[in-house]
Order: structure tokens, then C-alpha cells, then sequence
């Protein structure tokens, strides 16, 4: 029998709410969140990033976009009613979410932030991956 894997705030909140899900780990050292996505036939246009910013006012959000794309920061900081958006260093990325890089979900985040999810019209009939 394998080595039990240790369970995620995600994943416990799942566990907690009997949400049916698949968990799948890789070496984020050695392998890009793509190539993961590529190797196991995901579509990168139905594959998140989970996008921690920091607006103008310190107020922190949550931006989830495909793997794909990138956020355009002017939109989202229109979006957030910011005046301007930046990303979070990413040495401050543990302290703020209590995720590291690599593994970053908008569920089960140490506080909770404004979180804004791209709409795709492919999504509807089930959550979307991400990473």
C-alpha cells in the first residue's frame, strides 16, 4: 500500500462538504503547470490559474483565468474597482493565502478574498480544473 498524501485545505474543504474530486501532484521544481496540463490531455482553455493581486488600497483578490491567457491588469483592477492591480511577490504568497506557489486555490485560503472568475461558456456543467 502507498504512502497516504497529505491532504490540502482544499481538499479537506471538500472532503467536509462530500464534493467528488481527483487529486494529482507533481513536481512544480521540476515541471510547468502546462506541461502537467499537456501530458495528461487537459485543455489549457478549461484549466485555471489561481492569480493572487494587490490593489492600490493593500486589498488583496483572487483572479482565476485559464492557463492560457494572461490577466490584463488594467481590466481586472476596472473589474475590482481599483486604480491599479499588481501581482504579489511571490515570497509573500504563503503568509497571505497559506499556499505556496505552484499549488495556489482561491478555496480554503487562510482569509478570504474577493475572487473573480473568467466566464467561459464551456464551463457550465462542471467546476473546471486548476491549479
Amino acid at each position: 500500500m502507498g504512502k497516504k498524501a497529505d491532504k490540502t485545505n482544499v481538499m479537506r474543504i471538500l472532503d467536509k462538504k462530500k464534493v467528488k474530486y481527483n487529486y494529482y501532484s507533481y513536481d512544480s521544481t521540476k515541471l510547468k503547470f502546462v506541461d502537467v496540463a499537456n501530458s495528461r490531455g487537459q485543455d489549457l482553455a478549461m484549466t485555471f490559474k489561481a492569480l493572487v493581486i494587490v490593489g492600490k488600497s493593500k486589498e488583496y483578490y483572487v483572479f482565476m483565468v485559464p492557463m492560457e491567457n494572461e490577466l490584463d491588469l488594467k481590466k481586472a483592477a476596472k473589474v475590482a474597482g481599483e486604480k491599479s492591480l499588481e501581482m504579489i511577490p511571490q515570497k509573500e504568497l504563503l503568509s497571505v493565502t497559506g499556499y505556496i506557489h505552484g499549488g495556489c486555490s482561491p478555496i480554503g485560503m487562510k482569509n478570504q478574498f474577493r475572487t473573480f472568475i473568467e466566464k467561459r461558456s464551456n464551463c457550465t456543467n462542471k467546476v473546471c480544473r486548476w491549479f
